[in-house]
């Protein structure tokens, strides 16, 4: 059965949209990376979250997460990597599993940094986001690994462990992939390894790389008061849509998100 809401971001924001489905008795799943990836667990103290002054990153993610296990919410360890809307329903992809719900809450926060030379050229050519899901096309044969998140080196060892000869590239600031209709070669801060594929393990995916035609400015996902961005039935919040960069403002527009999911989850199945 799809859910009413599909959380994308385990952050404050994410955690609220969650937490506000359930109060309103719909069902929710939010897919994230594991907390200890998420920028706020890296904070020593946060003395700006009101009521909460001189907690630590890790501290307040861990009761935001227990409030929204005990709200009944669903978790999922994974990153989202394409979307489709049908009919009433988003269908998206988390490994090599589809998930379908009825509203979708976009809080994966800020997808740093540029596309490198030949990424997006090559992608599907030997560029891939993802070894689990493409892994076995390259069993027994040379690839990269950029590995720019905490479980990129397990994603590197299950490369390993299906007989790849992996080159790992533990977050190369400068990136260049080579090939013509197929990646022969990658060159990170100056060293070049002759692959056949190359497995950019970043964080999180672009808004735009994941849900094409959606409307951004300067970087961040636009969204109106209800935070309904320009696609149907998707909903942003948190980082992604912008500054302050803060947990307060995050949570703040979780819930209002979660609320416009919740609403829309419902209109869509009246109709």
């Amino acid at each position: 059965m799809p859910y009413d809401v599909l959380v994308i971001g385990g952050g404050p924001a994410g955690l609220s949209a969650a937490v506000n489905v359930r109060i309103r008795g719909r069902s929710v799943l939010v897919v994230s990376n594991p907390p200890e990836e998420n920028p706020l667990w890296r904070a020593e103290r946060v003395d700006n979250y009101l009521g909460l002054p001189g907690r630590s990153g890790p501290e307040l993610l861990t009761q935001m997460r227990r409030h929204a296990e005990n709200a009944g919410v669903e978790f999922l360890t994974g990153k989202v990597l394409t979307s489709v809307r049908s009919g009433k329903l988003w269908y998206v992809s988390v490994g090599t599993e589809m998930y379908a719900a009825s509203a979708l809450v976009l809080a994966a926060g800020v997808a740093r940094g540029k596309k490198f030379p030949g990424e997006a050229e090559l992608l599907g050519r030997g560029v891939s986001y993802c070894a689990t899901c493409d892994g076995m096309l390259y069993r027994g044969r040379p690839v990269a690994v950029l590995g720019y998140s905490d479980s990129a080196r397990r994603e590197a060892d299950f490369l390993r462990d299906i007989g790849c000869s992996v080159t790992y590239f533990d977050r190369p600031k400068d990136c260049r992939i080579e090939g013509d209709a197929q990646v022969t070669a990658v060159v990170c801060d100056g060293e070049r390894a002759a692959v056949d594929g190359v497995f950019l393990l970043r964080p999180t995916v672009a808004p735009t790389d994941l849900f094409p035609g959606l409307a951004v400015e300067n970087g961040y996902v636009s969204v109106d008061r209800r935070m309904n961005t320009n696609l149907p039935g998707l909903f942003a919040a948190g980082d992604c849509t912008g500054g302050p960069l803060q947990v307060s403002k995050a949570v703040g527009e979780g819930l209002i998100a979660g609320q416009s999911a919740a609403a829309w989850a419902v209109a869509q199945s009246r109709t």
